[in-house]
């Protein structure tokens, strides 16, 4: 009698084994895929490299997108485009960026050009504030000692929002990233993204402070052509 119960239990062992087996092969492919479309969407980025650095520029031309990320900081609603910027080191030494002279090269409508700094998250707060206010100034510096308070607590709490997503380190590490957000004023003219041009100019390497070349990288539909 004692066979057959034996039978049995090894069989259903078996199947068992053989299930956790399948799952896990499953879960295996699952992740593969994933991280393989991953990398497909980051490679498909607009994007410009050399001398070891891959600079990638995600830009957010869509209204709820855009909200999505930001919630009630969002820089859209305003006219202030945001610009996800990502640096790769491949090389074996850090570099540094000024990204202090990180610009917006835009095409206007009447044909000509027009170079544009980045605001820093004070002032694109400022704006969200007070959209029928003046301008936000975009000569604050964006890396240094901390910002004073600016005594407007509607535009210091978006800006506590903003800090964490915005480009604030200038160093990347060896086999490293940074990522962060840069935003240009278009006056709502969103279009602008299709023919601009991100310019960087100002890389270094480390510690012997030679410069690279500059890196432009092609946004919108320019980035296609």
């Amino acid at each position: 009698m004692r066979t057959p119960r034996l039978a049995l239990i090894l069989a259903i062992a078996n199947l068992v084994a053989a299930s956790v087996t399948v799952t896990s092969a499953n879960q295996d492919s699952t992740a593969k895929d994933t991280k393989g479309t991953a990398a497909a969407n980051s490679a498909a980025l607009p994007h410009d490299a050399h001398d070891g650095l891959t600079i990638q520029a995600d830009v957010y031309t869509d209204r709820a997108r855009s909200k999505q990320k930001f919630g009630k900081a969002d820089p859209f609603a305003v006219g202030v485009l945001p610009v996800e910027v990502t640096f790769r080191n491949a090389t074996d030494k850090p570099l540094r960026v000024d990204i202090n002279t990180i610009q917006l090269e835009v095409r206007l409508r009447n044909g000509g050009r027009q170079d544009l700094d980045w605001l820093a998250a004070e002032d694109v707060a400022a704006l969200i504030a007070h959209p029928a206010g003046a301008g936000a100034p975009s000569s604050r510096p964006r890396i240094g000692p901390l910002p004073i308070p600016s005594g407007d607590k509607k535009a210091d709490k978006l800006a506590e929002i903003l800090k964490p997503l915005t480009l604030n380190a200038d160093t990347i590490p060896p086999m490293g990233s940074v990522r962060g957000f840069v935003y240009f004023n278009v006056s709502n003219d969103i279009g602008l993204a299709d023919d601009a041009v991100l310019y960087i100019p100002d890389v270094v390497t480390l510690p012997t402070k030679k410069a690279l070349m500059f890196y432009e990288v092609q946004l919108g539909k320019s980035a296609q052509n």
